[in-house]
């Protein structure tokens, strides 16, 4: 069974994740762990990939697991057309979600103070991300063939966290 139904995002996502020696989807979740990445329930990275195969995007083989039987994936050649095409277009640039600066919005009905300390309360998450990086760049030296590539993503991820941390300071200065 096949559709003519466009990939969304994370159905794209998932392909690149599968990659050309493909992966399981408890490899596909534990991308997913890294929420630097990814705000999909560790249950899409199971159910997505069943939905491409079904589509003709992804095909499977069981495999032997430590306790049962596990399934793996592999990119079809509709897989590749697919991923060949949406990278021709340009990458858009990356929306920030709107949560903080809703937050700030709300300054002026509810206090500076309280503002303040939501916001800050981010420091925590960001001690968490970072580790989550670190533990995700020593598992991309397991994978050589993208070893460059997942550096190089884990490389903005903390660029974007030391400019959080930054604006952070910010805010701490600035309200209250």
């Amino acid at each position: 069974m096949s559709s003519d139904a466009p990939l969304t995002f994370f159905e794209l996502e998932i392909l690149a994740l599968v990659g050309q020696g493909g992966a399981g989807p408890h490899d596909l979740a534990r991308y997913g762990q890294t929420s630097m990445y990814s705000n999909k329930a560790p249950s899409q990275f199971y159910a997505v990939p069943k939905r491409l195969e079904e589509r003709g995007y992804l095909k499977s083989r069981k495999e032997p697991g430590r306790t049962h039987e596990r399934t793996h994936y592999m990119l079809t050649e509709r897989a590749y057309d697919a991923l060949r095409e949406w990278i021709q277009a340009p990458s858009p640039v990356p929306r920030t979600d709107t949560n903080v600066a809703t937050r700030l919005l709300a300054a002026d009905l509810v206090g500076e103070r309280p503002v303040a300390e939501s916001l800050l309360g981010m420091r925590q998450e960001l001690e968490t991300l970072d580790a989550q990086l670190v533990a995700a760049l020593e598992r991309a030296q397991a994978l050589p063939h993208r070893e460059k590539y997942l550096r190089l993503s884990h490389t903005l991820a903390r660029r974007l966290l030391a400019v959080y941390r930054d604006w952070l300071d910010e805010v701490e200065r600035e309200l209250d």
